[in-house]
């Protein structure tokens, strides 16, 4: 298990005994695949929802929603208010100044110094609306982008090997905690 899964884990069974007073789930979780395809690395987000969506069970589809939500996440606060969720992962390439694939697992008010790029809404203020509009939990799931891609012009480079591997952790261990 990985660092970030402990704390997804514990994230979630805290959503379970405060929310539902079961040990069955966290309720209702949204989990918002950002970033621009075609920018290497910072695809990471879109890529975790895309096969996220293609490993899903059908039956899980009343409480947990996997939206790709593009390099503008705040286009899709109507489909989460729509849904009302408990929780909502947010997933995106995050630069942490870390090893390139480090995936970490934060609480929003943490994000602020975080840098998630090509989004015109920073991800705390999206994150903060959410909170204060939907009474739900926010959480990003950051993975280090290897490539300098996401910061420049350069359009059509595929995710690095770093972040490719992550990717695939990621939505391993959140189908199987979903």
């Amino acid at each position: 298990m990985f660092t970030w899964s402990r704390s997804a884990i514990q994230t979630l069974k805290s959503r379970a005994s405060t929310d539902t007073g079961s040990p069955a789930g966290p309720g209702r979780v949204a989990v918002l695949g950002i970033g621009q395809e075609l920018r290497g690395d910072d695809a990471a987000g879109l890529k975790v929802a895309q096969r996220l969506w293609a490993v899903r069970e059908p039956a899980a589809e009343e409480r947990v929603l996997i939206v790709q939500a593009g390099p503008a996440p705040e286009n899709q606060t109507g489909t989460l208010r729509r849904f009302g969720p408990d929780l909502v992962i947010m997933v995106d390439a995050a630069e942490m100044g870390e090893a390139p694939g480090t995936v970490r697992w934060l609480d929003w008010k943490e994000t602020t110094g975080i840098t998630a790029v090509g989004h015109a809404l920073p991800l705390h203020v999206l994150a903060g609306y959410l909170v204060a509009e939907l009474g739900c939990q926010v959480c990003l799931l950051g993975i280090q982008p290897a490539t300098a891609s996401i910061f420049s012009d350069e359009i059509g480079a595929p995710l690095s090997q770093e972040v490719s591997d992550a990717v695939r952790q990621v939505v391993g261990e959140l189908a199987e905690l979903l």
